[in-house]
C-alpha cells in the first residue's frame, strides 16, 4: 500500500510537547498548539491529502527523536508502517489513529447538524485562506541614480529603492502594477508602484528569480527551487506548493510552467495542484512549452501539436506566407506565436520568415524576403502583453492585421519595457516605438527592466530604483 503512494509532498510532523508540533508540507512550516498536538497535526495532514485527492506519507517525529513512517489519508485514517518489528517501544502513533479517525467522524457528524442541516436557512459562510505571517518589511526609501544614465523621458530621482538578494532580479506583473523581488533576508516581497509592501513571505535559500505565470487559470506569482515550486495567488494567501521530481527544471517560456524531467524523459505540467505527465509526444519533436495543462510541440518541419493529459493529441498545420515554397524549420515559439523559416517559391537563396498563430496555425506576420542565412543571428523579443515584438530586424506590431511588419536592418532586439522596444545597431542603443519611431539613446543608458505606474524600473549594484518620469 504505502509503495505505490507518491513520495511528494514531503511531510514531517515533529512533537515538541504535550501542546507544541510543527507540520511541514513540502518545505512550509505549520505551527500547531493544541491540547493534543498529534490529532490536530494529523487533521492538518489529512486535509492536505484531500486536496490532493490521495493519502500522503509522513515522517512523525517524537520530542526524544524517536520517529515513525506514517500513510494518512484524506478521511483522517491513519497507517503507522513498523519498518523494524524487532523493537520492543510500541509508537503513539498507531493509538493516535483511532482518535483521530473518531475525530473526522465527531467533526463530520458536528459540520452535518451545524451547516449542511441548515443550508436553506441562510446564507453559507465562507471559510477564509489562510494568510501570510507578519513579517518586517524591507528598508524602502528615495534616492537618487548615482550613474545618472536613466533612459530619455526620465529623471535619476527614484520616489523608492529596495536593496535585492545578489544575483537576482526583479518580475514585473503584465499589466505593470505590481513588481516582485527576492530580498536580501531570503523573503519575496511584491511591492505596488509607489513602493508599498503588498506582501512578503520567507521563501528558501535556493529559491529562483520570480515569475509571473498562469496556473489553473489563475495568475500567479511562482518561484522555483530545485525541490519545490511555490505560487501565490496574492493577497496575502499562502503558497501553494509542487514538489518536484529529481532533477526536473522549471521553465517559464509559455504562459504556464512546464516541468522538464532529467535524461530527457519528458515533462509534466500543473493541473488542479498537481504535476501531470504530458502525453503522447510525437516522434522527433521537441517540447516548446506550456499553456495551462496544454502542451505545444513540433517537429523540426512542422506541424505543431497540442497534448493535454485525457484528451487527443491536436495537430495544427502551419499556414505557408505569400509566394512561400516548403517549410524550412520551425525555430521557435512564445505564448500564442510559433516562428517558422519558409522557402521563397522562386528564388532557392532567400527565405521568408513568418509568424504563426499556435492555435490555428494561421499566418500573423510575415518578413518578406531575406536572404539565406541571414536570420542566423536573430532574436525573437515579443512583449508579454503581445502588442509588440522583434524578430531580429524585423519588428512586428502584433496588434494589426495587415501591414504590421517593418524592417530596421541591423537591429538585434534586446528587451521590451512598457511601450518601447529597446535593442542595437552596431552596438548604438536605440528604442522603438510600436509606430515605428526609433530614438537614439546616449551611450550607456541603462535600460529599464520595466515601467510600473509610471515610474521606470532600473536595477544597479543589486538595488531596485523606480525613476520618475522627466518633467
Amino acid at each position: 500500500m504505502a509503495e505505490k503512494i507518491p513520495s511528494w509532498p514531503k511531510v514531517t510532523i515533529r512533537l515538541y510537547d504535550d501542546h507544541n508540533a510543527e507540520v511541514k508540507i513540502a518545505g512550509r512550516s505549520h505551527p500547531v498548539n493544541h491540547h493534543d498536538p498529534r490529532a490536530a497535526a494529523i487533521q492538518l495532514v489529512s486535509e492536505q491529502a484531500a486536496q490532493l485527492g490521495r493519502a500522503v506519507k509522513a515522517t512523525a517525529v517524537e520530542a526524544d527523536g524517536a520517529s515513525w513512517p506514517l500513510v494518512i489519508h484524506p478521511d483522517g485514517q491513519v497507517e503507522a508502517i513498523d519498518t523494524d518489528p524487532r523493537k520492543g517501544k510500541k509508537p503513539i502513533w498507531p493509538i493516535v489513529l483511532a482518535m483521530a479517525v473518531a475525530v473526522v467522524l465527531i467533526a463530520g457528524t458536528t459540520l452535518y447538524i451545524t451547516v449542511f442541516s441548515k443550508l436553506g436557512e441562510g446564507t453559507p459562510q465562507v471559510t477564509e485562506s489562510p494568510k501570510l505571517p507578519e513579517l518586517p518589511g524591507p528598508n524602502v526609501h528615495p534616492d537618487e541614480f548615482a550613474p545618472r544614465t536613466q533612459p530619455t523621458g526620465y529623471s535619476s530621482h527614484a520616489s523608492w529603492t529596495v536593496d535585492l538578494a545578489e544575483d537576482s532580479t526583479p518580475a514585473i506583473k503584465p499589466d505593470g502594477t505590481e513588481i516582485a523581488i527576492l530580498t536580501t533576508d531570503e523573503k519575496v516581497a511584491v511591492f505596488d508602484a509607489n513602493g508599498k509592501v503588498l506582501w512578503q513571505d520567507k521563501v528558501p535559500k535556493d529559491a529562483e528569480n520570480p515569475v509571473y505565470t498562469t496556473i489553473d487559470g489563475k495568475q500567479v506569482l511562482a518561484i522555483a527551487t530545485p525541490s519545490t515550486l511555490y505560487y501565490w495567488a496574492g493577497g496575502g494567501a499562502e503558497a501553494k506548493t509542487v514538489e518536484l521530481p529529481d532533477s526536473a527544471k522549471v521553465q517559464f517560456f509559455g504562459k504556464s510552467p512546464l516541468i522538464l524531467l532529467g535524461d530527457e524523459s519528458g515533462a509534466m505540467v500543473i493541473s488542479g495542484g498537481e504535476l501531470k505527465t504530458v502525453p503522447d509526444q510525437p516522434r522527433s519533436s521537441t517540447i516548446l512549452l506550456a499553456e495551462g495543462d496544454r502542451t505545444l510541440m513540433a517537429q523540426y518541419l512542422g506541424p505543431l501539436y497540442w497534448t493535454q493529459p485525457g484528451k487527443k493529441l491536436l495537430q495544427v498545420n502551419l499556414q505557408p506566407p505569400g509566394g512561400a515554397g516548403a517549410i524550412i524549420q520551425v525555430v521557435s515559439a512564445s505564448p500564442d506565436y510559433a516562428l517558422a523559416l519558409w522557402t521563397n517559391a522562386k528564388n532557392p537563396e532567400e527565405v521568408i520568415p513568418a509568424v504563426h498563430s499556435t492555435a490555428s496555425g494561421k499566418m500573423v506576420a510575415s518578413c518578406g524576403l531575406v536572404r539565406n542565412g541571414d536570420t542566423d543571428g536573430w532574436d525573437w523579443v515579443p512583449d508579454p502583453n503581445r502588442k509588440f515584438a522583434a524578430w531580429g530586424e524585423c519588428l512586428v506590431n502584433l496588434t494589426l492585421t495587415k501591414a504590421n511588419t517593418r524592417r530596421l536592418p541591423g537591429f538585434q532586439p534586446l528587451s521590451v519595457s512598457g511601450s518601447m522596444l529597446y535593442g542595437t545597431i552596431s552596438s548604438q542603443l536605440w528604442a522603438v516605438s510600436p509606430n515605428w519611431n526609433k530614438y537614439s539613446m546616449k551611450e550607456g543608458t541603462t535600460r529599464p527592466w520595466g515601467v510600473i505606474g509610471k515610474r521606470a524600473v532600473l536595477v544597479y549594484n543589486s538595488v531596485l530604483y523606480a525613476l520618475d518620469p522627466g518633467k
